[in-house]
């Protein structure tokens, strides 16, 4: 026979060097074929080209503790062994020798931690079933003493791998510990004081012991083994026929037992009878008791029923009751500001008691009965009335203190004096009636349109009065010359000295009228929004700059005062802030009714400044930019349609002053052939001059299109002479693009 592989020491170094640094020891190491197994298909071996490798069995002691490896090495291309996989031995749940391989040489290695367990695990085939035991036997025995458990067995009888473990008994490497603690040491022992415990579990130790003493009272050779077994037959008839004579020995003690069973059988059957007598009675005295127990159980449920309902009935009756002092209020109760803390607890209870009968917070059950929806009626007669009485107060209260403001002159621009408007005192009167508005709400949202109206046309008086009278008067304060609308005309000293007059009073009075009106108007709407109860954003948000004017401000008398536009302070614990898109539209409708009519007053001094100084519509247009670009507030609608109205008109107005000052080039044409255009290319560098000081802001645009504008006027002037006279085209031409390059430099 072959050597065995496992015996071939230049093997076991090339594995030793293959794993050199990991501190292991190599326990055996045996050449196999690897082959990768087909799941589901039987009567075939499944191998598809097998691979040469060398399982290597090792093992690493660390301290009192040993571990166990089976390594998998492979060839490299020059024919030296590296390391392919390693496995732990503690992770070995199943041996299983394949069935269809007849040379009994092919298994498997079964590991639980494989990552998926689909995939068939590879076949290892061993030269001869020597080698395949050789193998086994030491993983069985490294399992048994190092890790104290062996793994499941599958297709080996353990009877022939125990005669082939005395027959063999090759000497394997084992770790020891010396007895001073010092590190492991390397002995030498054989297979048989490691022999598997298939062998030892075959039969017990008591059992083997029974065993040899039986067959130790039969001296027998070993070929008398059918004449043992029909000694032992003979020996079991013999022992059946004594226990039959026994038994038949004594049958008057079977009689004896007889009669005693018969006479218990009797008693029974006495004690049976008095039973069931017994237990008719008790079954009679049973129901009686349940038929009582029944009634007592019915008395104490409605016993607890009644109490239930008298409970629930007291508190029904309690949200029914209406106290004296709410109804009185709610009925005939007086708007007063000292008497506003009733009318609301009144209003709170009434919102509450309307709310507690709705079937949500009210048990199904009562919402049907007859008390309950004649209450509800009662209370919904109160809400009418008291909604009424409220609506009808608010109207005349808004109405009242517009008209005393109004009727005093003391809160008007007067001659001689620009008085900023102050709603301050307004706004605290109304915030007082603030929380009387939430709970208007909350019992009849209808009745907040009228509100809202009357409250809208009373103040729209108001603003409208103090924006004409704060406009008359900063016309009538501003003092500035008057420029001439004619800029390309022929021009004497006087006008020239005209056309340099200091206008800027006239763009200080219209932002003076920005700063003072625009800031007004979005707190009105902010207060507005929120006094009316309309579930939109914060118009100004925290920080943000309203009047487009960061730098000043042009308070006349009030420069400190604060208005405390704090509308939160109506009621701090309402805290939505969710944007509605259908009280957004209602507020900017709301807002079109409070303010319409102001932007009249606007165009007025719009249509001053440009009677006084044309070119002042430049510095207009940048601050009105300035102010629109600072509105973002959705709900402020109509400031920046105001806003924008205002830019349009001034954009249009300076329109008109580029279209008059073209039409001047046009209807000079005559002087223009009989002079050139060199008498008033200087009159233009004076215009852009004063157009360019205007800029502020995104009117450089707007600039920009008038330049364009008269700069196409005068070369279609200039081509028309040119057409005219062509003589003198070419020294037209250049003798005025000359010029014109220098008056713009």
């Amino acid at each position: 026979m072959a050597k065995s592989s496992a015996d071939d020491e230049e093997l076991r170094r090339a594995c030793e060097a293959a794993i050199e640094g990991t501190k292991q020891k190599i326990v055996l190491s045996i050449r196999v074929a690897k082959s990768q197994g087909i799941w589901g298909k039987s009567g075939k071996l499944g191998r598809h080209m097998a691979k040469p490798r060398v399982l290597a069995l090792s093992t690493k002691s660390k301290g009192q503790r040993t571990k166990a490896f089976l390594r998998v090495l492979k060839y490299s291309n020059g024919g030296v062994l590296e390391p392919a996989k390693l496995y732990k031995l503690k992770h070995l749940s199943k041996v299983e020798v394949i069935a269809n391989d007849p040379s009994g040489c092919t298994f498997t290695l079964g590991f639980d931690n494989l990552r998926s367990q689909s995939v068939a695990p590879p076949q290892w085939t061993m030269r001869n079933v020597d080698d395949r035991n050789r193998l086994l036997f030491c993983i069985l025995n490294i399992c048994k003493d190092v890790l104290g458990r062996l793994p499941k067995i599958v297709g080996i009888d353990v009877v022939e791998m125990a005669l082939w473990a005395k027959e063999n008994t090759p000497t394997v490497p084992k770790q020891t510990s010396q007895q001073d603690g010092g590190g492991p040491v390397e002995a030498t022992v054989t297979e048989s004081d490691l022999k598997v415990s298939v062998e030892r579990e075959l039969v017990s130790q008591a059992e083997e012991e029974d065993m040899e003493a039986l067959l130790g009272t039969y001296v027998m050779g070993i070929g008398e083994a059918e004449a043992f077994s029909e000694r032992l037959k003979r020996e079991l008839l013999a022992l059946e026929a004594a226990n039959v004579h026994a038994i038949l020995e004594s049958e008057p003690l079977v009689e004896e037992v007889l009669q005693g069973l018969e006479a218990a059988t009797n008693c029974v059957d006495d004690m049976d009878e008095w039973l069931g007598i017994f237990n008719v009675k008790l079954r009679h005295m049973r129901e009686d008791i349940e038929s009582i127990e029944t009634r007592n159980n019915k008395l104490e449920m409605q016993s607890v029923n009644n109490v239930s309902l008298i409970e629930e009935l007291d508190k029904l009756l309690e949200r029914l009751r209406v106290p004296s002092e709410h109804a009185a209020c709610l009925t005939g109760g007086s708007f007063d500001e000292e008497r506003m803390l009733q009318n609301i607890e009144a209003c709170e209870w009434l919102t509450g008691a309307l709310r507690g009968l709705q079937v949500p917070n009210l048990d199904p059950i009562y919402a049907n009965m007859c008390a309950v929806k004649e209450k509800r009626t009662e209370l919904e007669k109160l809400k009418t009335t008291f909604v009424r009485r409220a609506s009808e107060f608010l109207r005349n209260y808004f109405a009242s203190l517009v008209d005393f403001m109004i009727s005093d002159k003391s809160y008007f621009s007067q001659r001689g004096q620009l008085k900023r408007p102050d709603h301050a005192d307004l706004r605290y009167k109304c915030r007082t009636y603030a929380r009387l508005l939430q709970h208007l709400k909350s019992l009849d949202k209808n009745c907040l349109g009228p509100l809202r109206k009357a409250y809208c046309s009373s103040l729209n008086l108001l603003l409208r009065r103090e924006a004409r009278e704060f406009a008359n008067e900063l016309r009538a304060s501003t003092k500035a010359s008057r420029n001439p609308t004619v800029w390309l005309e022929a021009s004497t000293g006087s006008s020239q000295s005209a056309h340099n007059a200091d206008t800027s009073s006239v763009s200080e009075a219209y932002a003076k009228m920005l700063t003072i009106f625009i800031p007004l108007l979005v707190d009105e709407s902010s207060f507005f929004a929120h006094f009316m109860c309309f579930e939109v954003p914060a118009l100004v948000p925290p920080g943000g700059v309203v009047n487009g004017n960061k730098g000043g401000n042009y308070n006349d008398a009030d420069d400190d005062e604060d208005d405390d536009l704090g509308i939160m302070d109506i009621d701090e614990n309402d805290g939505k802030a969710g944007k509605n898109s259908a009280d957004l539209a209602a507020l900017n409708e709301s807002l079109q009714d409070l303010l319409n009519g102001i932007q009249d007053d606007f165009y007025a001094v719009v249509d001053w400044a440009y009677k006084i100084d044309p070119l002042r519509c430049i510095s207009m247009h940048g601050i009105t930019e300035r102010y629109l670009s600072g509105q973002k507030a959705d709900a402020a609608g109509f400031v920046r349609l105001l806003l924008g109205d205002l830019e349009s008109r001034i954009s249009m107005q300076f329109s008109r002053f580029v279209d008059e000052a073209c039409h001047q080039i046009e209807r000079n044409e005559r002087n223009v052939r009989q002079t050139g255009v060199l008498s008033y290319i200087p009159r233009f560098a004076t215009l852009a001059t004063r157009m360019e000081q205007y800029i502020q802001g995104q009117s450089r645009d707007l600039v920009d299109q008038a330049y364009t504008k008269f700069v196409s006027i005068m070369f279609v002037t200039l081509e028309k002479i040119a057409q005219t006279d062509p003589k003198y085209a070419d020294v037209f031409l250049l003798e005025n693009y000359a010029a014109f390059q220098n008056s713009c430099m």
